[in-house]
């Protein structure tokens, strides 16, 4: 089955802002990030600017990717949540709706258990969020509208253009 090209809308954008910050709220956390299963950041909110966000994207990716191959190899489809413990921060990972990755930075402030039960009800909001956004996107795709400005730019256009 072949899923359509998923583009973000404003308003979509804004609700899973939303719905992030308060998760950031409830669970005392430090730092949540949204992230696809290709390793691009959607979201972030929190403390963001003490993390280089291109690489914690593409290494919570690798991670959950990893992680999915352990899974095969033991029979199972997935590993839905992860959870690393450090000395100071810990990480809880958790894939959303089968389509994105939802990570969650908290300290001693916080609990696992708290963070479980928050993620739990913030993952229920964003799978909604993005059923949305998909259906969107099959809609465009069936009525045959383009959305994407550069789709008819072509490799020798491109050529042309730098020859």
């Amino acid at each position: 089955m072949s899923y359509p090209q998923m583009v973000m809308y404003d308003e979509e954008f804004k609700l899973i802002n939303a719905v992030i910050e308060k998760l950031l709220r409830e669970a005392n956390a430090k730092v949540i990030f949204l992230v696809d299963k290709n390793g691009q950041l959607i979201s972030g909110v929190g403390e963001t600017e003490r993390f280089d966000t291109t690489s914690l994207a593409s290494l919570t990716a690798g991670n959950i990717a990893a992680t999915g191959g352990l899974a095969k190899l033991i029979g199972e489809k997935e590993f839905s949540i992860l959870f690393h413990e450090g000395e100071k921060d810990n990480l809880h990972i958790s894939i959303v709706g089968g389509r994105v990755i939802l990570v969650v930075l908290f300290d001693n402030r916080s609990s696992l258990g708290l963070v479980r039960l928050r993620v739990k009800k913030a993952s229920d909001e964003l799978t909604t969020v993005f059923d949305r956004l998909m259906k969107k996107a099959e809609e465009k795709e069936r009525s045959g509208i383009q959305e994407f400005p550069f789709a008819e730019i072509t490799d020798d256009d491109i050529d042309n253009l730098f020859s």
